[in-house]
């Protein structure tokens, strides 16, 4: 009676921590929503829902008798379709599967955030949840699973889960290229995101959420149970503090969201060993995952140029590795592993050589099938969005959202664009007026041999006016954020079905003052820089200036407008 009541209660235990695994959801929605810009947070959440939905699809369809099915073999499962055999299915380690299988898929999408077609995500993320991860999950996982039979030890998944999940991450990354404005002169240049609180709690969310993914499976003993919750404190929180520590001292100041990043790196490698290791083993592979994460970031902005908004390939790839071989180091005996197998205990080359093997042997195939997958969308329907459609933000243009945020105005980013020529594909955005009509111009009559110029435009516009102005000359200008709404229809916008209401939207004003260079030269350029071919992009106003006061020296006119070298 007591073993069947202890059965029953780990049997409520192993839902439970499915639950908790599954909440995991909302912690990568917000972490990478909070990592990114407040244009793409919509897109961000809608990811982060479809590849859990696209994955059950999936898993239901095939990745689950590829993962679990008994009638496979070593290398591939086979049977027990929960389609066609609900009473055969065992629904506990399906839902368990289950969840583990959608983390793998929402690696992905924080590497890639701010430039993915969404069409090209939900194809490679129920590609992963399909055949990727449960073929080489089923190797370690699976009912007769060849690299656990020869040893190979994950007890949760930093190997099966975030090794091949962040190495989907880095091939995607590197296959799309980055972000526009990210690099500049192959320097990289920093593009916050837009609310490190929503980020923040996404950390804490997944933090509470990895008791379940590495306590989930523990079905020994309460001491067992324990001891994983122990070592999934401390390795995150020793990893969190080396990041605080180094950033200080490199930066002058602790950083933010890379302490966040820091916490989970020491989540994912603490995950293989959770329940091999002692506390001091978790104390170093916590630290290790903390610069192993600084060094990582550095590396892939400054040397091997991938762009990773937010830090998933130093997180999840980096980390999942070293936490897998880290099995092979400091594996001390426990319930799950009785002999002291690790390195430093003792147990020679022998378990680290395994894990590096099963490590490559993942590697590959992980490797192998993402890129050809990738490749397949880059060749057919296309892996990124339009220049257009980035800098304007995915919301509004992959799902006719104006903002995530109702009535909150974020400030809008327009330093990374300076360099950028966007073209206007004519099959998404066919010119519906003649820039006449969407730039206007108006000139106020009045006296005098100087004219200022006031253009109204959206914003993500700066850059590229101001690259036209610097063409003929204008080097001075006022620049002024301020709310508008034209008196025109324009795009209608729709949410939940229902048109939405026309409204107060951010624009900007740029008051030009000139004399030596030609007004009609000024609205050209503005006109060529502004103009997308649909209404709404603006207006110029032309005023006369009856004269000009230069505070410092009291010169006058249009002395008062020139500067000496």
């Amino acid at each position: 009676m007591i073993e069947e009541a202890i059965s029953q209660i780990f049997g409520i235990w192993y839902l439970i921590g499915a639950a908790l695994v599954f909440f995991m959801q909302a912690g990568f929605a917000m972490v990478e929503a909070g990592f990114t810009r407040a244009k793409n947070a919509g897109n961000i959440i809608m990811k982060n829902t479809m590849d859990f939905c696209l994955g059950t699809v999936a898993f239901l369809i095939l990745g689950f008798s590829l993962l679990c099915g008994a009638q496979g073999n070593a290398f591939v499962g086979w049977g027990g379709h929960p389609l066609t055999d609900f009473a055969g299915t065992d629904w506990s380690t399906f839902t368990f599967n289950l969840v583990f299988c959608a983390t793998a898929a929402t690696i992905v999408s924080g590497a890639m955030a701010e430039r993915t077609k969404f069409i090209s995500y939900c194809v490679y993320s129920f590609v992963i949840s399909l055949l990727i991860y449960p073929v080489e999950a089923h190797w370690v996982w699976g009912p007769d699973g060849w690299l656990t039979a020869m040893g190979f030890h994950d007890f949760a998944g930093s190997a099966v889960i975030h090794f091949a999940g962040g190495l989907c991450a880095l091939i995607g990354a590197s296959m799309l290229g980055a972000r526009i404005g990210k690099f500049k002169d192959g320097k990289p240049m920093g593009i916050p995101g837009h609310n490190i609180v929503i980020g923040a709690l996404g950390v804490f969310i997944l933090w509470f959420g990895w008791y379940g993914f590495n306590g989930g499976a523990a079905a020994t003993s309460g001491l067992q149970l324990a001891t994983i919750f122990a070592t999934t404190t401390v390795a995150p929180a020793l990893a969190a503090c080396t990041v605080m520590g180094f950033t200080w001292i490199k930066y002058g100041k602790p950083d933010v969201s890379m302490t966040l990043n820091g916490a989970l790196a020491g989540l994912v490698a603490i995950t293989a060993g959770c329940d091999a290791v002692n506390v001091w083993g978790a104390c170093i592979i916590g630290i290790v995952s903390g610069f192993i994460c600084c060094f990582l970031v550095w590396l892939l902005d400054y040397k091997l140029h991938v762009d990773d908004p937010v830090g998933a390939v130093a997180v999840h790839f980096g980390n999942g590795l070293w936490g897998t071989l880290a099995v092979g180091l400091f594996a001390c005996g426990t319930e799950t592993m009785p002999e002291a197998a690790g390195l430093f205990y003792g147990g020679g080359f022998h378990q680290l050589g395994i894990q590096a093997l099963g490590l490559l042997c993942i590697g590959v195939w992980t490797g192998v099938t993402i890129w050809l997958t990738f490749f397949c969308i880059k060749k057919t329907i296309g892996l990124r969005v339009t220049p257009h459609e980035e800098i304007e933000g995915l919301d509004k243009e992959e799902h006719g959202l104006e903002s995530a945020y109702g009535g909150f105005v974020f400030e809008t980013e327009t330093a990374p664009y300076a360099d950028v020529e966007v073209a206007i594909p004519a099959d998404s955005r066919t010119p519906v007026v003649e820039v006449r009509d969407a730039v206007p111009a108006r000139k106020v009559a009045g006296e005098g041999d100087m004219s200022k110029v006031t253009i109204i435009t959206k914003p993500d516009k700066f850059e590229a006016l101001k690259k036209e102005m610097d063409k003929i000359g204008i080097g001075g200008m006022t620049v002024t954020n301020v709310m508008g709404m034209g008196v025109q229809k324009g795009q209608k916008h729709y949410y939940r079905g229902a048109e939405v209401e026309s409204r107060l939207l951010p624009k900007m004003k740029v008051e030009i003052v000139v004399s030596e260079v030609p007004v009609q030269a000024v609205v050209d350029a503005a006109r060529h820089a502004l103009y997308t071919g649909s209404m709404g992009d603006g207006k110029i106003f032309v005023y006369d200036v009856n004269d000009v006061i230069r505070i410092s020296s009291g010169e006058t006119g249009k002395d008062a407008l020139q500067y000496e070298d």
